[in-house]
C-alpha cells in the first residue's frame, strides 16, 4: 500500500531482447525467390585507364556563358578561377573551366570537381554535392567479408504474420587498403559476426535483394572512426541502418518500427541503389 492508501503496482521494466529463441539448422529455411544464401567480397579491384579529369568530364555538358554564381565546392565565383590551390589537378582552358553535370543541371569549377574526385574513392563514379544525384556506379571501400542471410521460424514484433530474414555480417579485421583513410595502418572489426533482421514478406525482401547490391559494391560497412566509441581505424555502419534488435526496440535498432522499410529504401537510393537493382540479382 502506499502512503495514500492505494495499492501500489510494480511493473518490470522492458527487457532487451536482441537474439531470437535458439534455431536448430533443420529450421533454417532459404529465403524465397533469392538464390545461395551467403556473399563474400573480396579486395577492391582497381579501375584503369581513366584519369580523374576523364572521369568528371565523362559526366559534364560545357557551358558557354558562366553564370554570375558561386561554385557551391570552393565558394569563388564561376566567372573566375577555381579556388582550388592543391595537388592532383592539372591547369585547364578557359574554355572547359566550368562545367554542367548533365542529369542535375548544378554548375561547378572543373577543377573542383577533379579535386573531390580525387578525394574520394576514385572508383569512376562522381556524386553531385549539391543535391546527391550519383553518377556512374557507387562503390565503397567496406572491407573483405561475409553476409549470410536465410529465413528463422520466429516472428518479429508488428509482423506476427510472417516469419524472420536473418543476415549475419561477418568482417575480421585486417590492413587498411589504399582506398581507407589510413592505408598499411591495421584496422579493427568490433562486435562481429552482427546479425540483423528483417520481416520476411514483400517488403523486406526487396530490401534484402537490395542491401545485397549494396553489399556487393562494398557499401555496408567502411572503415572510419566509430561514433559510438570514438575509436578510430575501425569497421563502421555506412549510412544504411539496420535492425540489430530481434525482439525488442529499446535502442531504436528493433521492431516495431512501422517506417524503417520505407525509410532503409530512401537511404540504399541516396547510395544510387533503387528499385529497378533488383534485376542484377
Amino acid at each position: 500500500m502506499s502512503a495514500a492508501g492505494l495499492p501500489v503496482c510494480l511493473t518490470r521494466p522492458p527487457k532487451l531482447v536482441l537474439h531470437p529463441p535458439p534455431v536448430s539448422k533443420s529450421d533454417i529455411r532459404p529465403i524465397p525467390g533469392i538464390g545461395n544464401c551467403c556473399r563474400k567480397t573480396t579486395k577492391k579491384q582497381a579501375r584503369k585507364g581513366k584519369t580523374p579529369e576523364e572521369v568528371v568530364k565523362r559526366y559534364l555538358q560545357k557551358v558557354r556563358n558562366s553564370p554570375e554564381e558561386d561554385c557551391t565546392i570552393c565558394m569563388e565565383t564561376l566567372l573566375g578561377p577555381s579556388g582550388y590551390k592543391g595537388p592532383g589537378v592539372a591547369s585547364v582552358s578557359r574554355a572547359e573551366s566550368v562545367g554542367r553535370l548533365a542529369q542535375c543541371g548544378h554548375l561547378y569549377h572543373l577543377q573542383c570537381l577533379v579535386a573531390m574526385y580525387n578525394n574520394g574513392n576514385k572508383d569512376g563514379s562522381l556524386q553531385c554535392p549539391t543535391c546527391k544525384t550519383i553518377y556512374g556506379v557507387k562503390t565503397g571501400n567496406q572491407p573483405p567479408g561475409k553476409m549470410e542471410y536465410h529465413v528463422i521460424p520466429h516472428s518479429l514484433p508488428g509482423y506476427s504474420d510472417c516469419k524472420t530474414i536473418r543476415i549475419i555480417y561477418n568482417i575480421p579485421p585486417g590492413i587498411q587498403g589504399p582506398e581507407h583513410p589510413n592505408p598499411r595502418k591495421p584496422f579493427t572489426a568490433r562486435g562481429f559476426p552482427r546479425h540483423c533482421y528483417l520481416p520476411d514478406n514483400e517488403k523486406g525482401r526487396k530490401v534484402l535483394r537490395l542491401l545485397l547490391v549494396a553489399w556487393d559494391r562494398r557499401l555496408i560497412f567502411s572503415v572510419g572512426t566509430s561514433s559510438t566509441t570514438g575509436e578510430s581505424d575501425t569497421v563502421i555502419w555506412n549510412e544504411v541502418h539496420h535492425k540489430t534488435e530481434f525482439g525488442s526496440n529499446l535502442t531504436g535498432h528493433g521492431f516495431p518500427d512501422s517506417g524503417y522499410l520505407a525509410n532503409v529504401l530512401e537511404e540504399l537510393k541516396a547510395q544510387g541503389i533503387t528499385e529497378d537493382e533488383e534485376q542484377q540479382l
